[in-house]
């Protein structure tokens, strides 16, 4: 009889305390919604009972928001699904008979990182040389062959913007990848305020590339509110705005414009130091197309370079939020299937994803795969859905591991313009686990206050 009534008062217990932290939460949202600066903002908010599936609170949950960076939870999840949670990208060291080398790409986002000793770039560069030494080779009687052309021309998504593209966030996703798309630009400034900024330094070296630098000194300890804006297979960048009065190094990073030629560059010379002659050129299968010329391809493959699995890219993915990782999973959804390897049909093969586990295609209104653009739309229902689905399959651990942590919870945040979300998971201290999603957008104040009156909504949870 004991055994008999145990359930029943779980189920009591479990129903009395969704109630009481459903009441908390409306009275939260509530105020949230009275406050001044969400006057004209669109607020959703969904939790749900992550043992029960029971929905404990819901507002506005079935409307799309721009959800910035939480959109990530789509393709972080999928992925391990549609590649595998042991997934690598490649990439191909090869040689024709006219004695060329050719490095084709895979579009793997971690080659030249520095997150990982196997992705940096002497490492990478070394193995490569090695792999031509042991091959005997000497002398390289051709030119070196960087093939960046493994996916679609189209390195951008649809919908990224002109202020975001120049900038480290907003490096687009290539056939061939090198130290993240990323360079490091280092500027000193005088004293406040106005004062001309000088560029003391390009990090990578970027071949055939200027910069017109207007980045004044602005405020001391005013950070970082310099931007650059350039474009794919651009020759210059233009910089404006800020940075803080009086320092002597300070760094900003830029996207590279076409990786191929900066990895092409570093290639050439790490071959040159490992004592192997080569006076030819280095070419981007990129370039070529441009420029309307034959491009080459290898006829034997000496070597394959691989990249951490996917579960350890995924946890940089998601921890430090990095654009072009989301860009190649979606890339390389399309290419498995046989596609052109293009964002487009990456994007439709992830919402035909979650479409065939329940969640309507027009809840997940995407046009990339980490979430930049600001024409993305998702509901906050969908989010939760996500976090429902990987609770129950054999990777969670990996992907829950992933997630960030912020205000004592493990949750994925985003931020864009007028934008704010948090996603993800908590315990409270009775025992309740909760799966939740909010999205503002549209408010009018600092990010800063928002964020701390969304942490005290998600304190209900607690």
């Amino acid at each position: 009889m004991k055994k008999i009534l145990y359930v029943p008062f779980l189920l009591l217990f479990a129903i009395r305390v969704n109630a009481q932290v459903a009441q908390k939460l409306e009275e939260a949202i509530v105020q949230l919604e009275a406050d001044p600066v969400f006057k004209h903002a669109t607020i959703s908010l969904c939790v749900v009972n992550t043992a029960t599936g029971e929905q404990v609170f819901g507002r506005n949950e079935q409307t799309g928001l721009a959800p910035a960076s939480t959109q990530k939870l789509f393709t972080s999840a999928a992925a391990y699904e549609l590649l595998g949670q042991l997934f690598k990208f490649h990439t191909a060291i090869g040689r024709d008979q006219q004695g060329n080398i050719f490095i084709t790409g895979g579009g793997d986002p971690t080659l030249g990182s520095w997150r990982w000793a196997a992705t940096r770039e002497k490492v990478i560069l070394q193995r490569i040389t090695d792999v031509l030494k042991k091959q005997k080779i000497q002398e390289i009687k051709g030119d070196i062959w960087i093939d960046d052309l493994t996916f679609t021309k189209d390195p951008m998504p649809g919908g990224w913007i002109w202020t975001d593209i120049g900038n480290y966030y907003g490096a687009g996703c290539w056939g061939l990848n090198w130290h993240e798309n990323q360079y490091d630009l280092t500027l000193s400034a005088g004293d406040c305020c106005g004062g001309l900024t000088t560029i003391k330094s390009i990090s990578p070296a970027i071949p055939d590339f200027t910069i017109s630098n207007d980045i004044k000194a602005g405020k001391k300890g005013s950070g970082d509110n310099g931007y650059i804006f350039s474009a794919p297979f651009s020759t210059k960048a233009y910089t404006s705005g800020t940075i803080p009065a009086n320092e002597n190094n300070f760094t900003i990073s830029g996207s590279m414009p076409q990786p191929a030629a900066v990895f092409g560059a570093a290639l050439k010379s790490a071959i040159v130091q490992a004592g192997i002659k080569f006076s030819g050129k280095v070419q981007t299968s990129a370039g070529a197309m441009i420029n309307q010329q034959t491009i080459r391809k290898p006829s034997a493959i000496l070597d394959i370079l691989a990249s951490p699995t996917l579960d350890s890219l995924n946890y940089w993915f998601l921890q430090k939020s990095i654009n072009l990782y989301g860009e190649a999973l979606v890339k390389q959804f399309s290419f498995k299937q046989g596609g052109d390897g293009s964002t487009e049909e990456g994007v439709e093969l992830l919402r035909k994803f979650w479409e065939s586990k329940g969640i309507d295609k027009g809840a997940v209104n995407i046009m990339d795969g980490s979430g930049l653009s600001p024409q993305n739309r998702v509901t906050t229902d969908a989010l939760v859905r996500v976090l429902q689905y990987a609770k129950s399959q054999p990777w969670y651990a990996s992907f829950y591991n992933a997630l960030p942590q912020y205000n004592g919870m493990k949750m994925k945040s985003g931020s864009i313009g007028g934008s704010r979300a948090y996603a993800g998971y908590h315990t409270a201290k009775d025992g309740a686990q909760y799966s939740y999603a909010i999205i503002v957008n549209n408010y009018n104040g600092s990010a800063g206050d928002v964020v701390k009156k969304m942490y005290k909504v998600l304190d209900n949870l607690k």
